[in-house]
């Protein structure tokens, strides 16, 4: 299996590990697709990961920017709504076995239409791997009825990666989480946690979604505290370094050893009108090599 090692300090220009054979799978919330249009494509003409997966790009299937995304070789799928929420998945590689919504990984679930109608899940296979692209629920706050709307969406998570991972295939679950799940993700924890996106049923409600076998891959790279992946608009957060992370890249065991590094681009949260979130990378020493299966069967 592909030796982990620690990408320069879990943040920005780990150019290293990211230039190396394998696929990269990045997740950014762009916070509207067509405001930071040229934001995306200079971050993709620059850095070339395989995968994208973008949450809250706010624009209507109709009105997405296919033409000059594909311009770059990008392939495009998306699910969207005007004005709010909205995933898509864009990728060099092919996608096949598209599924948008709840409702395609839970075709038998009560519940799974109704949640499906706000754009916030779209998933494919790529390279042979389940990407699932995800863009949580805010909450608003803890009195408010998106609170319980948000728990009950973590609710149907929980059933739709068990689906999936019934499927066997390895997976990989992407996106703008809107959950910092412990203190070390949180500039001010001692003030923040218990608030909303620290709150513990959010908490606990997707730590049950993910499981045990999905595991925070940035972590295994960098565990310490101070590096964030989203910063309010509000109050300076992006001066004084008042971040959150909140966005976040899991694998599952089948993919974890294949991990060679985990990095945040916080230097795009500088751009002029940027999104509040920056884009998180994954390299992936993907596919296994021959050398990998034959160390992979001698285990057994």
């Amino acid at each position: 299996m592909a030796e982990r090692r620690r990408p320069t300090e879990g943040v920005d220009d780990a150019r290293g590990p990211c230039r190396e054979p394998g696929v990269r799978i990045a997740t950014w919330n762009v916070n509207s697709l067509r405001m930071r249009l040229d934001q995306v494509l200079a971050w993709l003409g620059e850095e070339r990961p395989e995968v994208l997966c973008l949450q809250e790009t706010k624009v209507s299937d109709d009105l997405f920017p296919l033409q000059p995304i594909e311009a770059l070789g990008y392939r495009a799928v998306f699910s969207g709504q005007k004005a709010y929420n909205g995933v898509a998945i864009l990728s060099l590689l092919p996608l096949e076995d598209l599924r948008i919504g709840f409702d395609a990984m839970l075709p038998n679930d009560a519940e799974a239409g109704g949640l499906a109608e706000q754009k916030r899940v779209i998933s494919a296979l790529i390279e042979g791997v389940r990407v699932v692209n995800l863009y949580v629920p805010n909450g608003a706050s803890l009195r408010s009825e998106k609170y319980a709307y948000k728990l009950e969406w973590l609710a149907c998570l929980e059933r739709a990666l068990r689906a999936l991972q019934a499927e066997g295939d390895p997976l990989v679950v992407v996106g703008d989480f809107n959950i910092a799940l412990e203190a070390r993700d949180l500039h001010a924890p001692e003030r923040l946690t218990g608030g909303i996106m620290a709150s513990e049923p959010e908490r606990q409600a997707l730590k049950q979604a993910l499981g045990p076998d999905l595991t925070d891959v940035f972590r295994v790279f960098e565990p310490a505290s101070g590096h964030w992946s989203w910063w309010d608009y509000r109050s300076g957060a992006w001066e004084t370094g008042r971040g959150w992370r909140i966005d976040h890249i899991y694998l599952d065991d089948q993919l974890l050893d294949f991990a060679t590094g985990c990095v945040i681009h916080q230097r795009l949260r500088g751009n002029p009108q940027p999104s509040d979130h920056t884009p998180v990378v994954v390299h992936l020493a993907w596919p296994p090599t021959e050398a990998d299966q034959d160390e992979e069967a001698d285990l057994f």
